[in-house]
C-alpha cells in the first residue's frame, strides 16, 4: 500500500503549507523568548543587577506578544513572567 501513489486535495496541500509556515514562525518566537531568558540569567550571573531589570519589561513584551498570538498558552506565559520576576526578586534580595 505504501508504493500506491494517491492524489491529495488542492485545500490539503495548501494546509500543509500553511502549517509549516506557522511551525517555523512559532519556532522563531520560542527560540527568541528561549535566548533571552538566558540572557537575563546570565546577567545576574555576573551580578549585573541595573541590566536584568531594565530587561525584565522587553521579556514581559515578548512573552505576552507570543501568548497574545496563541505561540504559547497564556498560562505558560503567566508562569513564565513570575519565574523572571521571583529569579529577579531572589538574585536583589541576596545581593
Amino acid at each position: 500500500m505504501a508504493n500506491v501513489k494517491t492524489k491529495r486535495h488542492k485545500s490539503a496541500l495548501k494546509e500543509q503549507r500553511k502549517t509549516l509556515k506557522r511551525e517555523s514562525e512559532n519556532r522563531g518566537i520560542k527560540v527568541r523568548i528561549h535566548k533571552k531568558v538566558k540572557e537575563f540569567k546570565k546577567l545576574l550571573s555576573h551580578k549585573n543587577y541595573e541590566a536584568a531589570s531594565k530587561m525584565v519589561p522587553e521579556l514581559y513584551s515578548i512573552i505576552d506578544k507570543a501568548a497574545k498570538k496563541n505561540t504559547i498558552h497564556w498560562k505558560n506565559a503567566a508562569r513564565k513572567k513570575s519565574e523572571i520576576s521571583n529569579i529577579l526578586k531572589d538574585s536583589l534580595s541576596n545581593q
